[in-house]
């Protein structure tokens, strides 16, 4: 297996003098960039160029992460040209929300057969629904194939977001990759790091992803009593501000749930996952060292599961803009400390997101939100 890296940005064109020679049927590259790269697509074009037979994958961000950086408004590319792995693409076309469960369970349908171990999904960031997506892909495939991905970004405007589908940026698309045989080597980890607050509550109305009851009261009025003062900034402050999600109170398992945004006519919210009704949900606020630290843990889970020392290793960061957002400055911190945690000279790349997808621990995968979420690849 062979990684190499290269980057993009405008003035200054590609960081190398040419693209790694490393095209073949068995080669992957990422590529993850700035919205507006569906308009100025001439990198994406001399991606295809340079790498015909292979596959070709990628999506929008609100931030690229490579190495130990994170850039904006350029296009962040790994070429991974792997030796004993087969590789296969699947794509769904999702013009809104209700055809997110139809759209994962035709690309995991597609994807399936002898030899599956991973499954990658990129998926558009603002028509589809994350948890029905995920039901869809769980309805397929067994808990053994390890399904990770992400929802891809833009920026903090969610007006646009893109998916790279036949070498070229689309819109209103679902795409992923599948890994087959017995040489890879897939590590995940998912993690938060948020601080809980404030009494756990029952949603008494919901519809899929829109929440307008807790404890029989509005949930739009009683989100605002917590935030106060920063209520003034809704929508945009409720990234500083998510749901904890469990669904009795038995359950050990955790699910974090991001607004997207507010109607005031209805008191209502909507999220970028499912909020089930009878749930039991909780404000979380941030703390920025437990952020950075939550980084750090999912790095180790990653490297428990699948992360070899002594290996080209290739890590897969994806991370929610409400970290990015919350983090400002001391973003990289959180980079730099999956990094450290990972086996030495392991190769970067990702994005911030507007949701992650990967197991909770093991078996199906679940969305999430507000997590730092690592896949780790490598052959055996």
């Amino acid at each position: 297996m062979r990684i190499e890296t290269a980057n993009f940005s405008r003035g200054k064109g590609w960081s190398t003098d040419s693209l790694p020679a490393l095209d073949s049927e068995r080669t992957i590259v990422f590529a993850f960039g700035a919205s507006d790269f569906i308009e100025n697509s001439e990198p994406i074009a001399s991606l295809r160029g340079s790498f015909p037979e292979a596959k070709i994958v990628g999506c929008s961000t609100s931030g690229e992460i490579l190495g130990d950086s994170i850039t904006d408004g350029t296009l962040v590319v790994a070429a991974v040209k792997l030796d004993r792995t087969d590789v296969g693409t699947a794509e769904a076309r999702v013009t809104s929300a209700g055809d997110s469960f139809a759209a994962g369970k035709r690309i995991a349908s597609d994807l399936f057969r002898p030899g599956l171990r991973c499954v990658l999904v990129l998926s558009d960031g603002l028509n589809v629904n994350g948890s029905d997506l995920v039901r869809g892909l769980n309805s397929v495939l067994p808990d053994r194939v390890v399904v990770t991905g992400g929802l891809a970004g833009d920026g903090d405007r969610f007006k646009r977001t893109w998916v790279i589908a036949g070498g070229e940026p689309r819109t209103n698309l679902v795409t992923a990759v599948g890994l087959y045989g017995d040489h890879v080597r897939v590590g995940h980890g998912s993690k938060g790091g948020w601080d809980i607050f404030g009494p756990e509550r029952k949603v008494t109305r919901s519809e899929g992803n829109v929440l307008f009851e807790l404890d029989g009261r509005p949930a739009l009025e009683l989100y605002k009593e917590y935030l106060g003062a920063r209520a003034a900034g809704l929508p945009a402050t409720a990234l500083l501000f998510p749901l904890a999600l469990r669904s009795g109170p038995s359950d050990q398992k955790t699910l974090v749930r991001t607004v997207l945004s507010i109607d005031e006519a209805r008191q209502s919210m909507t999220f970028a996952g499912d909020i089930p009704n009878g749930c039991l949900a909780q404000l979380m606020r941030a703390n920025f060292e437990r952020l950075i630290d939550g980084a750090s843990d999912a790095a180790q889970l990653a490297k428990s599961t699948g992360a070899e020392n002594g290996s080209d290793v290739l890590a897969i960061a994806i991370s929610c803009v409400g970290r990015r957002l919350i983090l400002g400055e001391r973003a990289e911190e959180e980079i730099e400390a999956a990094l450290d945690v990972l086996p030495r000279g392991t190769k970067q790349i990702g994005f911030y997101s507007y949701g992650e997808i990967s197991p909770y621990a093991s078996g199906h995968c679940d969305l999430h939100n507000q997590t730092m979420t690592l896949t780790t690849l490598t052959e055996g």
